[in-house]
């Protein structure tokens, strides 16, 4: 179920990242739901939705860090 906007991602997403880590969140989700709809593609214990919050969350995880309860962008 790719998201359309940010408004509809999950609120655990919304209400603990910033507004451009929800926008990469969001892109990487949509991008991996299409990339990963093939079963052959993910591991085999994985869903597509599964795999696609995995893939956010990495794309996510390379431009913020998490300091505290807060995500602040990496200073690069």
């Amino acid at each position: 179920m790719p998201y359309k906007t940010n408004d509809d991602l999950p609120k655990n997403i919304t209400t603990v990242l910033p507004d451009h880590a929800q926008d990469i969140y969001r892109e990487a989700f949509n991008h991996a739901w299409k990339e990963y709809k093939n079963p052959d593609k993910r591991r085999a214990s994985s869903s597509q939705e599964e795999t696609a919050h995995k893939v956010a969350w990495a794309a996510v995880k390379k431009k913020y860090k998490k300091i505290g309860e807060k995500w602040t962008a990496k200073d690069h």
